[in-house]
């Protein structure tokens, strides 16, 4: 069943990678240095041209053609590593390119020659947003406190995809240790949007969703503690997986705040991005807050359109979150939202409004409850226990200078703020009044929760905005998170994906609406997004930096 929506801000643009083709020559390893230049540099910025309305699973895709050796992952490593080296002037997604994605690739090729049993992920090439810990590359949160720290073991989801065969391409770019919603906050360079160079991809994982938006890599995972998935997600027109607290092992992954930090996925569909949790879900006796449940086959969710029922979705009961609606959200924004609940409908739910009475307290409760634990969490990094050392004549010299060396404006403000927070006599006064409206939140969905299956809002109030226009006004960007960090105070799975376009400039910018089931719900989030994706008439949501080459 397709829908009778036809306006390009009502449009789901899909992907469907085209065979992939042999590069010119291959990309033996690169340095970031030998990569980046100015953001100066210009590329075409016309709309991609109309493609096959359905999306496939890159990550399927490849496994059937290796298996069938239609194809090697040594020819597909090199298409993208080729791809890379032409994006990455502009983009600055990567602060490391792996110089092993050519050896690992070979050996996975001389695996399916032996007729050897290949991992799920065999071939597909990860990139990994740089505070989740690699043995074999650098790990600097985006600091210049952790410049050059090699970690000498892999994170628990990195050693997953590993034992399923993933070549991981690189370490992206981030806001530093998380704190950060444009990328511009990295220590080490800015960011650009593969939609429009001259504008922010969202943060603080926006080096890994501008990654898989322009085709660098197949898939990447990225870390939310307040939405650092789902609204750069939204901004680059890509699938962001925000699991539920404890589906995924937070061992490797450097802290901001514990109780809210996730390690989530991206994908340019739906299944990529579920299989891809798949891969790195499960209990983990090195994290405590590892759920024990049994990880669900999220990929038998992923039915082909050709079996769908004329009302796939009928009586899914939808909610939708009038807080997210009201003034302060971009026309053109409410306008795809609304555009993507009719398509629901279309497709047999019940959609209502639903409201979240503490909806908006979230954002102040959540800022002062991570910056608390981030003034606890990042105490380690003294020039002693952690991070780089500056030379001093006594002790505290060298914790003041280490600390004003190595840590950017945004750290430091955050970390006074969660001192202020928790010091004697305004301990009660905000951090244990933020945990009261935390216990309010959980509640107010699990009461929303309750009456419907999923809810919906939008990722971001806006499309992405300017480089360096919300940089020195931090609260406008904090409130840039509002439609997002509710969901991670109440510990809660939230899927976004693409569902429109707005005008932003000389181009068209994506928008993402984001989908939030209860607790270990992510069989259902999963399910109707694919559905949902599979059924929305478009084209292909590819940025015009790449479209190019995957033009019909």
């Amino acid at each position: 069943m397709l829908s009778s929506l036809h306006s390009p801000r009502h449009l789901l643009l899909h992907h469907r990678y085209p065979t992939l083709p042999l590069p010119s020559k291959p990309l033996s390893s690169s340095s970031p240095k030998s990569l980046h230049s100015s953001h100066s540099q210009t590329l075409p910025l016309s709309p991609p041209p109309p493609q096959s309305p359905t999306p496939t699973s890159q990550i399927l895709t490849t496994r059937e053609s290796l298996l069938a050796r239609r194809t090697t992952a040594l020819d597909l490593a090199e298409t993208f590593l080729r791809r890379l080296r032409r994006t990455e002037p502009h983009l600055h997604s990567f602060l490391h390119v792996s110089d092993a994605v050519l050896k690992e690739a070979e050996e996975i090729d001389r695996k399916i020659e032996r007729n050897e049993a290949v991992g799920p992920l065999a071939g597909i090439l990860v990139a990994v947003k740089d505070n989740i810990c690699t043995a074999d590359m650098p790990t600097t949160a985006g600091s210049r406190v952790l410049e050059g720290y090699r970690p000498p073991f892999d994170a628990t989801a990195v050693r997953k995809l590993r034992e399923s065969g993933a070549i991981i391409v690189g370490k992206t770019n981030l806001d530093e240790f998380g704190m950060g919603s444009t990328t511009e906050g990295s220590a080490y360079q800015v960011t650009a949007n593969p939609w429009d160079l001259s504008r922010v991809p969202g943060g603080s994982s926006g080096g890994s969703a501008a990654a898989v938006s322009a085709r660098q890599c197949v898939v990447s995972l990225g870390s939310d503690t307040g939405g650092s998935v789902r609204q750069p997600a939204s901004f680059c027109g890509v699938v962001g997986l925000k699991p539920t607290y404890g589906l995924v092992s937070r061992y490797g992954l450097v802290a901001y705040a514990s109780s809210l930090d996730v390690i989530g996925c991206f994908g340019s569909s739906v299944a990529d991005a579920g299989i891809l949790l798949h891969s790195i879900s499960g209990h983990d006796r090195f994290d405590a807050t590892s759920s024990t449940r049994q990880v669900p086959d999220f990929a038998s969710q992923f039915i082909s359109k050709d079996f769908l029922e004329s009302k796939p979705l009928k009586g899914l009961r939808v909610g939708v979150i009038r807080e997210t609606l009201d003034d302060g959200v971009d026309p053109e924004v409410i306008s795809s939202i609304r555009g993507a609940t009719s398509h629901l409908e279309e497709l047999g739910c019940t959609v209502t409004e639903v409201s979240l009475p503490s909806f908006s307290l979230g954002l102040p409760a959540y800022y002062i409850l991570a910056s608390s634990e981030s003034s606890s969490n990042l105490s380690r990094y003294d020039g002693v226990r952690y991070g780089n050392q500056v030379a001093a004549d006594e002790l505290n010299s060298l914790y003041e200078h280490s600390r004003a060396k190595g840590f950017g404006s945004e750290v430091k403000m955050r970390i006074l703020m969660g001192t202020y927070a928790l010091s004697a006599g305004y301990y009660d006064a905000y951090y244990k009044r933020a945990q009261q409206v935390r216990t309010l939140i959980r509640e107010n969905f699990k009461d929303a929760l309750d009456k419907n299956d999923i809810l919906i809002s939008p990722a971001a109030p806006s499309a992405a905005y300017k480089i360096g226009e919300k940089k020195n006004d931090p609260l406008a960007m904090y409130a840039g998170d509002i439609m997002t960090v509710n969901v991670n105070l109440a510990g809660l799975p939230a899927l976004v994906l693409p569902c429109g376009f707005v005008e932003g400039g000389s181009n068209s910018l994506p928008v993402g609406f984001q989908l939030i089931g209860a607790a270990f719900e992510e069989e259902k989030l999963l399910k109707v997004g694919h559905i949902f994706e599979q059924t929305l008439q478009g084209c292909n949501f590819i940025p015009p930096l790449v479209a190019d080459e995957f033009a019909c």
